[in-house]
């Protein structure tokens, strides 16, 4: 039960679908929701539908077979473990049988209680036989089994239907069994199971208990009806009263033909003397008074367990079976795991197609977010551009006025500093600013005033303006004198220190 998250019980009564969805808690079924829909309306797939979530919280969903779908046989066997008990069931499978086994679906249920001394029918005594076990077992080595039966045929068709409600169930029970379990019960409610017989005066044990659970049977008015027998339960059948006046002479002449095939099988060995209804209060007034009438002896009425109750019953006892011997063809749990899983990798590639599509469409959308962004950004450069080459322009129009304003200062400085050099003795023919770096000078000078010349291109290098050489004393060219036959003809140029060519 530990690895159970969750539990669903599915009813399909004769006006309604009925589901109850139980919550794993305290190593029991909690009720978490009742839901009551029609019989044509399809089952909400978030209650009954498994997903991812199922991986890590695994969930149960059993589906309640019909009564008149199945049979039901009592056997006593020598008490062993479930498989050892399912084993020896089987080898006598075709004696319990009504059908050929290979048209059945069939499961155990090995009841909790068991008491008093019983006498073996023929069914019993070949499975001991088989067990090697000895005829006068003690009642406490035996265990009551119910083998429960139903048409291979008639299970498909059922799943068939709940397949078409949406609900693919992972086991099916039969929900008498648990109410079986919960009765019979003392009139106080202290005990589930008869006590020990007592005896008459005369020796001879008590009256055998008879419990009655009115259930519908396609429609019919039906009973199962279980006969305890020294304290254990012998055998479970059905009975089927018909509509009318006869009804309780028909009910009387079942449960007598009952009583005297149990006493040819060797089951029923006291005679019956208590009877037990288990019924609500709408069935309970019916076949109370059929069954005083029938009978003439008194009946005890016993309520029976709430539905939502017995499906927390069921709930515990599929949930603690396992994957033990079930009612489900075993082909249809594969089919069903192969589903969820295909289910599985389905939802997968659409949830991947789903991101993949969500993410595609978020990178179109940046992308266009951005390109109207970049657009914007293009119209306002577009919009200033004009202003932006008109600022250049005027900028660089500035820095040539500029330029020019310095050359012509620079030019005005470099006629001051050649007037205040130039020696008196030396005639200055020509001053030449050009590429506003580069002074050039020629003139004429008398035959010996030669070193003057030179001295006069030492002082001028030597200039200093600001604290700074006017001029570059690596650039430049030296005096060149040319003698002439009256005078001397003479040129050097300078370079001015740190000076900007002319645009």
């Amino acid at each position: 039960m530990a690895r159970w998250h969750s539990c669903n019980i599915l009813q399909i009564a004769s006006d309604a679908n009925c589901l109850w969805q139980f919550d794993a808690k305290g190593g029991s079924f909690a009720l978490n929701r009742e839901l009551r829909a029609a019989l044509d309306e399809p089952l909400p797939p978030r209650l009954t539908a498994k997903s991812w979530r199922s991986l890590w919280q695994p969930q149960l969903n059993v589906a309640w077979l019909p009564p008149e779908n199945v049979f039901l046989c009592v056997i006593e066997l020598p008490k062993s473990s479930f498989e050892e008990t399912f084993a020896m069931v089987e080898l006598q499978l075709e004696k319990l049988s009504p059908m050929p086994v290979a048209q059945i679906v069939w499961t155990i249920h090995v009841l909790s209680c068991h008491g008093g001394s019983p006498r073996q029918n023929e069914a019993e005594t070949g499975a001991k036989a088989e067990a090697a076990t000895s005829a006068e077992t003690k009642a406490e080595d035996l265990q009551t089994v119910v083998v429960v039966i139903a048409e291979r045929s008639v299970v498909e068709e059922f799943l068939g239907k709940l397949e078409g409600r949406g609900y693919l169930a992972d086991r099916l029970e039969v929900p008498m069994l648990d109410q079986l379990e919960a009765t019979p019960a003392t009139e106080d409610g202290l005990s589930r199971q008869p006590a020990a017989p007592k005896l008459h005066e005369g020796g001879s044990e008590a009256a055998a208990d008879v419990w009655i659970y009115p259930v519908a049977l396609a429609g019919q008015s039906a009973a199962l009806v279980a006969w305890w027998c020294g304290g254990a339960l012998r055998n479970l059948s059905f009975v089927v009263v018909p509509p009318g006046d006869g009804r309780a002479n028909n009910l009387k002449a079942q449960l007598a033909q009952l009583a005297w095939a149990g006493e040819l099988e060797g089951w029923l060995t006291v005679p019956p003397g208590n009877w037990h209804l288990v019924a609500d209060p709408v069935n309970a007034a019916e076949w109370e008074n059929t069954l005083r009438e029938g009978l003439s002896e008194p009946v005890q009425v016993t309520p029976p367990l709430p539905p939502a109750e017995l499906a927390a019953h069921t709930a515990r006892r599929a949930a603690s079976s396992g994957s033990r011997a079930t009612l489900l063809p075993v082909e249809f749990p594969a089919r069903y795991h192969q589903q969820f899983v295909d289910h599985l990798w389905l939802r997968g590639l659409v949830t991947i197609g789903v991101l993949y599509a969500i993410g595609v469409a978020i990178y179109f959308c940046a992308t266009g977010f951005l390109a109207i962004q970049t657009h914007k950004v293009e119209q306002a450069v577009a919009d200033r551009s004009g202003n932006y080459t008109k600022a250049l322009q005027l900028k660089a129009e500035y820095d040539v006025l500029k330029e020019r304003q310095e050359l012509k200062y620079a030019a005005l400085d470099c006629w001051k500093i050649v007037a205040e050099q130039l020696p008196s003795n030396i005639t200055l023919q020509r001053f030449s600013f050009a590429d506003g770096k580069k002074l050039s000078l020629s003139g004429t000078a008398a035959p010996d005033q030669v070193n003057t010349l030179f001295n006069f291109n030492t002082a001028m290098q030597k200039v200093t303006a600001n604290g700074r050489p006017m001029f570059n004393a690596q650039g430049g060219e030296t005096v060149n004198p040319r003698q002439t036959p009256n005078a001397v003809t003479w040129s050097f140029s300078l370079q001015l220190q740190d000076a900007k060519g002319t645009p």
